[in-house]
């Protein structure tokens, strides 16, 4: 069994300040933001942001892991409130919306429901995919929503939506009426 040493003082205070950085500069500038920048405004060298985060992709999904479980976590909530076919349909509006205010999660997303075998299943992909799950069981059990749809198929389908709305208005002003179109042809 391999033991992990636990992280040196000034080690776990560059992480925590590389993240603190990392979430402002993807909110200011989106998963495009400078990791270079990421890395002088942390006061750290890239060198030490490469040996915390070796991709871009790890810097993104460590980032925003925090408001990836706050989804899971409103599916569970949602789910407990509404029936599974609205608890579905609130919570895609809840997680498209998400998508457009919070710059670079929708890049998150789109890579956590990709095909690209095991190299984006990522703890952030996997979560929202559970989330999703659940919501998309319930939905199908209540008759609500379509036997031959799973979770990545919304997702992706929800990734869609996001994108067409932000195009449309910019500020997603039309998640909610392309959420009903989706939803409506998806029932079973």
């Amino acid at each position: 069994m391999t033991q992990v040493r636990p992280m040196r003082a000034d080690a776990r205070r560059n992480y925590e300040r590389l993240l603190k950085v990392a979430a402002e500069a993807f909110a200011e500038h989106g998963e495009g933001a400078s990791l270079d920048d990421i890395a002088k405004r942390a006061g750290v060298g890239s060198g030490t942001l490469y040996r915390h985060f070796p991709t871009r992709q790890a810097l993104l999904e460590a980032a925003y892991v925090d408001r990836v479980e706050m989804f899971a976590r409103r599916a569970d909530e949602i789910a407990g409130e509404l029936p599974p076919g609205e608890a579905l349909a609130e919570w895609l509006y809840e997680l498209c919306v998400g998508t457009i205010q919070i710059r670079g999660l929708k890049s998150l997303i789109g890579s956590a429901v990709t095909d690209g075998g095991s190299a984006t299943v990522t703890v952030c992909g996997t979560r929202v995919r559970e989330a999703a799950g659940h919501l998309v069981s319930a939905a199908q059990a209540e008759g609500t929503l379509r036997g031959d749809i799973v979770a990545v198929d919304l997702l992706r389908l929800a990734h869609g939506v996001a994108t067409a709305a932000e195009l449309a208005s910019g500020d997603g002003a039309e998640i909610r009426r392309y959420l009903t179109l989706l939803t409506e042809g998806l029932r079973a």
